[in-house]
């Protein structure tokens, strides 16, 4: 069980590590917020205080030394700084690293710890006096959530004597505050003077309110609009949805005590190195009158109610679930498919109504399970976008260039599987765009472009697919440049005439480089051919546009999945094959005089345009009579239409993608395999593939 437990802490911390890193970046560019402060802090809390409670020490007490440096920033005593954004994001890689060690992964490096924790230290001491107030309005301090967003707030009601006088009723106040949310209301009743000394026409009572509402801060301020003059008020943001982490945040009743004011932080030590109940040793030393325990108390249930319901709720709407348990469900739903187009067929080959009826509603409800399933391993994009942000400030300080990534479409969803194999092409190709699209600060200012560089990163859906989008206002690429490079590398002839996108497609050829200098970051010919070849193998496609001094698009189409696609059925002598839907456009005949006109070449007129084709029947040797009329099936593949020979199209079909095995995994030209409904097997065209392995025998 702990083994369990274990697990689950570390799944938990990766993904608020993930979320540290991208409030951190947020941080950079709006020190003033004090949300993404609560927001590092929380997430830096939550992991100390779990880390601690299942053994992982040393990941808790480094943390504390981070925590330690952000809560004094929460308290308005320290600035965000450049500084202090380097450090708490070398802590966040070195955290992560104890989490791989303790993962099996390569031990941490202890004296990187050392050295962060005593460059944090060195920020942080000597904060106080006028240097205390000098931070603190650098950093103001949170006292409100937006409206909308479901919040609690402590709220200290102190009426001057003389208020009743005036005819304003505080329990008229105090009702109004009860029509915005959930409100726990408690009477400080220790100034009432003795009955000999009551004076009727005063007010002699104060209330300590928690409300809990989506009204925000404003509203509140609304209630006491007429009377904020005749009052002492103060109000207090001490949750805001997300901010209860675990029961130890604002929970403890010397802590609600401090931050109320009734209580000095030096009395609170003293209380406590004494090892007594607190509340009874506040009352007993008169530190703290009895009806503000009591008030404390109050606050710390109620808080916790709100915790337990908040849990009670999450544990209700979502689960955790591990990957391997979702890749054994899509197996499964991939053989009912399977069965279910079994069934399809059996039942159109008989006439049994009460069978083909069956047959219907199965294929109905496999419908609808297949499409609940893929969307459970559905994921946004965002998770992926979030880690770019790090890698581009990364990159720009190293190549000392000023570039802003800016993001779109990070809601569109995509298959997990799809998502982790994504990463690294994209990679990739945002270091292109920052090393050899984006110009230097004061070369951008001679062309009269602003220092700042922009690449701009978004995600649209696209029918069964999902275009991503990587774009750069950099200098563009250099067609000579590329030119000269793929004819130095044998790719093309002196004389050969290419469209502008057949020539940027020659920066995926394998060693293609046109830098000048070896960098860490690019310069090697290693990189594009790698995109290239990751992309294919998702089934996917990649374009290249670009201007030149305007910059570059990148356009990349993948599948929303790779576990179950739409195809189209095709059939060449006895065999079956399947082509993917996505890439088709159409079909059209092709006859014996089509074939005889074209004087040998594998040319077909469509609507009055060429058309390439591959004969399929050829390239993979298969024997037999060809019939009198074949069919084209016209695919469109990086921007080009190419067609693909068979002897018939059957149809559409619901494919289910089973890997070749071990022997069959080299053949060429097949990308993957599947089941029929009469338990035949067919095979994958890898489209990509074809057109290129042809391109590369006609040069």
């Amino acid at each position: 069980m702990m083994d369990q437990h274990r697990e689950t802490f570390k799944e938990e911390a990766y993904e608020l590590l993930t979320e540290l890193e991208s409030s951190l970046l947020e941080l950079e560019g709006n020190s003033g917020d004090s949300e993404l402060v609560g927001r590092v802090f929380r997430a830096m809390h939550t992991i100390k205080g779990s880390g601690a409670m299942f053994g992982f020490d040393d990941i808790a007490a480094f943390t504390h030394e981070v925590e330690t440096v952000f809560d004094l920033v929460r308290n308005g005593r320290l600035a965000v700084t450049k500084a202090l954004i380097n450090l708490t994001l070398e802590a966040r890689d070195q955290i992560k690293s104890m989490l791989d060690a303790a993962d099996g992964g390569e031990p941490a490096d202890t004296q990187q710890a050392t050295r962060i924790v005593a460059a944090l230290q060195r920020l942080s001491p000597g904060v106080s006096g006028g240097e205390a107030r000098k931070d603190a309005a650098q950093v103001p301090q949170a006292a409100a959530a937006t409206a909308g967003e479901i919040a609690t707030y402590r709220i200290r009601f102190h009426p001057d004597r003389a208020i009743l006088l005036n005819g304003t009723n505080p329990i008229a106040l105090l009702n109004e505050l009860r029509e915005l949310g959930e409100c726990l209301v408690v009477a400080q009743t220790c100034d009432i003077p003795a009955l000999g000394d009551l004076n009727a026409e005063e007010c002699s009572v104060y209330w300590d309110i928690i409300l809990t509402t989506e009204n925000g801060v404003n509203a509140i301020k609304d209630v006491f609009i007429f009377v904020e003059d005749d009052c002492e008020l103060r109000i207090e943001l001490i949750d805001n949805s997300g901010g209860l982490d675990n029961e130890a945040d604002y929970r403890k009743l010397g802590d609600i005590l401090v931050e109320r004011g009734d209580l000095s932080a030096g009395d609170l030590q003293q209380v406590i190195a004494d090892r007594k109940l607190i509340g009874e040793m506040l009352v007993e030393k008169k530190l703290v009158k009895p009806e503000r325990i009591e008030s404390a108390l109050a606050e710390q249930r109620h808080v916790k109610e709100l915790l337990h319901k908040r849990q009670t709720s999450e544990a209700a709407s979502s689960i955790r679930v591990p990957a391997e348990r979702l890749d054994t469900l899509i197996n499964l739903m991939g053989e009912l498919v399977t069965v279910q187009a079994r069934l399809s067929q059996t039942a159109a080959g008989r006439s049994d109504a009460e069978l083909t009826a069956i047959a219907e509603e199965v294929e109905r409800l496999t419908a609808e399970l297949r499409d609940n399933a893929l969307n459970i391993r559905m994921l946004p994009i965002g998770t992926t976008f979030s880690k770019f942000t790090r890698l581009v400030r990364d990159l720009s300080l190293e190549l000392g260039k000023e570039i802003e990534l800016t993001t779109d479409g990070a809601e569109t969803e995509l298959d997990k599987t799809v998502i982790e194999r994504l990463n690294d092409p994209l990679v990739h190709l945002i270091r292109n765009c920052i090393d050899h699209g984006i110009e230097r600060p004061e070369v951008r200012e001679r062309s009269g472009k602003p220092r700042q560089g922009k690449v701009h990163l978004a995600a649209i859906h696209s029918g069964d697919s999902v275009q991503i989008i990587i774009k750069d206002d950099g200098a563009g690429l250099d067609k000579e440049a590329i030119r000269a490079k793929a004819i130095e590398n044998g790719l093309i002839t002196a004389t050969a005439e290419l469209s502008e996108k057949e020539l940027f497609a020659q920066i995926f050829a394998p060693g293609f480089s046109t830098a000048k200098n070896v960098t860490s970051v690019s310069g090697r010919g290693v990189g594009m051919d790698v995109v290239k070849r990751a992309i294919d193998a998702l089934r996917g496609s990649i374009e290249i546009g670009s201007r030149p001094g305007e910059g570059t698009t990148i356009s990349v189409r993948i599948p929303l999945t790779l576990a179950i696609i739409e195809s189209l059925l095709v059939k060449i002598g006895a065999d079956r094959f399947l082509i993917p839907l996505s890439l088709v456009d159409e079909c059209v005949e092709l006859t014996r005089d089509d074939v005889t006109n074209a004087h040998g070449r594998h040319l077909a007129t469509v609507r009055d345009h060429l058309v390439p084709y591959i004969p399929l029947r050829e390239r993979f040797g298969i024997r037999g009579a060809q019939p009198d009329i074949e069919q084209i099936v016209i695919t469109r593949v990086d921007g080009m239409r190419v067609g693909v020979v068979v002897d018939h199209v059957i149809g559409e079909h619901q494919t289910v993608i089973k890997s070749l095995g071990r022997i069959y995994r080299d053949v060429e030209g097949v990308s993957g395999a599947t089941i029929l409904g009469d338990g035949a097997v067919a095979l994958i065209l890898d489209i990509p593939y074809l057109l290129h392995s042809v391109e590369a025998a006609a040069v």
